[in-house]
């Protein structure tokens, strides 16, 4: 069975064409400008790389290229698009409404429409904009809805609530979510398999997405007990440019001193803070770490800083489960950066975590690696991240 998985964006659509019997990517890529001046198509199939330079004036002429692509005499990897069994498409914000991926139809569809868009309103309407042109395109293929935010449904209350008037959650349903929850979901299943604990309900692992947008999950047997993001994705740790946890009567002091209006003061926290606002540098952590090697003090401390953050989230998630049996790193940061893996490890010894220095410095390509010595009574492992797969894979659950 083949499945194409969808990421559709306001002005993007990227793509993926995975064969399930073994779980190999077999093309790939993805619309660039969709309805602007200059768009194109770069695509990646049978060995090869393909630009298509046309006019994409809407979602739905991307989803007709995209499977002109897939069907390519060079390129191609398919004969005709009814090889496709389904799509399964990423949605960032579920709500309350979705608990777990589910299959499209008039109802799901509409409550996506009408309830969801103003929890992400900068990608929730771009999904469904993406959903509605592969409905166009492929009538007859079933589509999947799979939200980022489904691993994190399984959060009891105490860890989703926040402190405000209870009836207010229940009528505005602001509480926490989470994001990233298909990279969460993989890693973690990921870390069970590699260390034999599959189906066991007392494995404990703390999963720690890194990269431009970071977040940090507690689960256990599987299942998501809290998360670092919250109602929205900027809170938790600070990342690239997004502030992470701040008081919210700071932020309507900086507003006041500012004058900024509430959407400026908001723009301004997602896009202008994080270790980009600390150090003044840049976002990418490469730049962070060029720079403190180079004695910029500003540039160690956002890599201090977001060091810390992500360590007290680790040891807060240890004592919310009780215990901790596993620390996975994952995404661009998490994967690449030794550096920052190593100094939020440093210092959670009191949990039997030990490091292994070589280990973790030594480069790799392998689905996992462990990165501790033999005597870490907790075990730290780099486990690339494939967010893709798991929509593949949720897609396959309910099509069959």
């Amino acid at each position: 069975m083949k499945i194409l998985v969808v990421n559709a964006g306001s002005s993007s659509l990227k793509y993926q064409l995975i064969d399930m019997d073994t779980e190999g990517v077999l093309a790939k890529g993805g619309c660039e400008r969709i309805g602007l001046a200059g768009s194109l198509l770069k695509a990646k199939g049978n060995g090869q790389e393909k630009v298509y330079e046309q006019d994409i004036p809407d979602h739905k002429v991307a989803i007709e290229l995209v499977l002109r692509a897939l069907q390519d005499e060079g390129i191609g990897v398919i004969a005709h698009m009814d090889e496709i069994s389904a799509v399964g498409h990423r949605v960032v914000a579920s709500g309350e409404y979705f608990k777990h991926s589910v299959l499209v139809n008039e109802e799901a569809l509409k409550t996506l429409e009408e309830k969801t868009f103003e929890l992400a309103p900068l990608h929730n309407p771009a999904a469904a904009t993406g959903l509605r042109a592969c409905m166009q395109v492929m009538p007859k293929t079933p589509m999947v809805l799979v939200f980022d935010t489904s691993f994190h449904q399984t959060m009891p209350p105490e860890a989703y609530l926040y402190g405000i008037a209870y009836e207010d959650y229940k009528a505005y349903g602001v509480r926490r979510y989470g994001a990233h929850g298909t990279s969460h979901k993989f890693v973690s299943q990921e870390a069970a398999k590699y260390l034999g604990r599959e189906g066991d309900e007392n494995f404990k692992v703390v999963t720690c997405h890194l990269g431009n947008g970071s977040s940090i999950s507690a689960v256990k047997g599987g299942k998501c007990m809290d998360t670092s993001m919250g109602f929205t994705p900027l809170a938790g740790v600070m990342m690239g440019t997004r502030s992470g946890d701040v008081d919210p009567s700071a932020v309507e002091f900086l507003a006041r001193k500012k004058g900024m209006s509430h959407a400026e003061i908001v723009t301004y926290l997602n896009k202008k803070c994080g270790v980009a606002g600390i150090s003044g540098v840049s976002s990418d952590f490469r730049d962070l770490i060029a720079g403190a090697n180079a004695g910029n003090e500003r540039c160690a401390l956002a890599l201090d800083m977001f060091a810390y953050q992500c360590k007290k989230f680790v040891g807060s998630y240890a004592a919310a489960m009780g215990g901790v049996d596993c620390i996975v790193f994952t995404a661009g940061v998490g994967e690449n950066t030794p550096s920052v893996r190593a100094d939020i490890c440093d210092g959670l010894e009191f949990l039997g975590v030990r490091l292994d220095k070589d280990k973790n410095a030594a480069r790799g390509d392998s689905p996992v690696r462990e990165i501790s010595r033999a005597d870490s009574a907790v075990k730290v492992l780099v486990i690339p991240t494939n967010e893709e797969l798991v929509i593949a894979r949720e897609t396959l659950a309910l099509v069959g």
